[in-house]
């Protein structure tokens, strides 16, 4: 299998790909639009992407976030509330001071993931936080099960007031098919805020750690969300819009927009393939052609203001504790699994505590 994303200045670290991203890196990288399957036109070209995805809004089955909850249709005011009910929580759990006695050795995104659903939602009943355990996503049957479980076994706390703004959506449901939907969603929007920053800043360690003092955490993500995008690909549905934007793409093609690629474009990076956050001191995130990490200007990723913050959190910790990946591990996977995270990476202390940059 051919390897990409070689880091020779920290110790010649190597991303290793699943097949078929793989093979998108390497057939399709610097393409504008192309076809990927019979019914499917992969699309990577700055201009191309930007004009598709002003041609028309997402629809509810393109937001996977708010999709229907089995037939039941999420409605612009649930979404709303849910969104701010779980900004409200990070916003609270941010403004604790960094934990002196945090131990974030060991297996990532695995470690990373448990700090953060403890930060967030740690002091929360358990029928609440298994909602956001990694292992549910080994099946949606298993996801259901446990939210309906829980709706069903789950009373109101009487006086005890529950930690976060999500929970008490789910305890003032007034029925049990309404404290399933509402369980349901508490899981759709808290368990990505962890799933996302944990791989984000993994994919950070691995391609940097240690990391010079003297870069701002800010450059690192984008970096890291440049090379490793845990968010890689965007999808639309065919719709008659499309084909008047690129005559390429045909009046029933869906489109699978890649930022994966754009952000290795050689046309749009210099040096594309190299994790060089110092390049962010001369460019604009919000502008850059082809750098979509969180979509598209029109529709930011509504979890965006939420994702910076903690993982900057999370690489305050990482660089004053001198966190790194094991020297012994030179390869780590991406597998093909919903985010792009590297997997199973072993971190451990690599120096001496120290200040965080500014």
């Amino acid at each position: 299998m051919p390897e990409r994303s070689r880091d020779a200045r920290h110790g010649g670290r190597t991303v290793r790909f699943a097949p078929r991203i793989d093979a998108l890196l390497n057939r399709y990288t610097g393409a504008d639009v192309f076809r990927l399957e019979p019914d499917t036109i992969g699309v990577a070209g700055p201009d191309q992407m930007d004009a598709l995805l002003r041609s028309r809004p997402a629809n509810a089955e393109e937001r996977p976030t708010f999709k229907p909850v089995r037939a039941r249709r999420v409605s612009r005011t649930d979404a709303s509330t849910y969104m701010q009910a779980v900004s409200s929580d990070v916003r609270t759990a941010l403004r604790r001071p960094l934990e002196t006695d945090v131990d974030l050795t060991g297996s990532w995104p695995q470690v990373p993931h448990a700090y953060l659903r403890d930060l967030v939602f740690g002091r929360e009943r358990l029928r609440f936080r298994v909602l956001v355990d990694r292992r549910l996503e080994l099946t949606p049957k298993l996801t259901w099960s446990a939210v309906t479980s829980g709706a069903a076994l789950l009373g109101r706390p009487g006086r005890q007031v529950p930690l976060s703004k999500l929970a008490s959506l789910v305890l003032d449901s007034a029925t049990f098919e309404d404290r399933r939907y509402a369980m349901y969603l508490y899981r759709r929007v808290a368990a990505p805020v962890c799933f996302t920053v944990a791989a984000l800043v993994t994919n950070a360690v691995w391609l940097g750690a240690p990391f010079d003092d003297a870069l701002p955490n800010r450059h690192i993500i984008h970096e890291a969300l440049r090379l490793l995008p845990p968010s890689w690909n965007i999808l639309r549905v065919a719709s008659p819009e499309f084909p008047a934007v690129d005559e390429r793409i045909g009046a029933h093609d869906d489109i699978l927009l890649l930022p994966l690629l754009s952000h290795r474009d050689p046309k749009l990076w210099d040096d594309p393939e190299t994790f060089l956050p110092e390049r962010w001191n001369d460019l604009d995130p919000d502008t850059h052609p082809g750098y979509l990490p969180f979509g598209h200007a029109d529709e930011r990723c509504w979890g965006r203001h939420m994702v910076l913050p903690l993982a900057e959190r999370l690489l305050d910790l990482v660089r004053r504790d001198g966190l790194t990946v094991r020297p012994d591990q030179t390869v780590a996977t991406v597998e093909l699994d919903g985010l792009m995270e590297v997997s199973d990476v072993r971190v451990t202390h690599g120096r001496t505590r120290s200040p965080v940059a500014a």
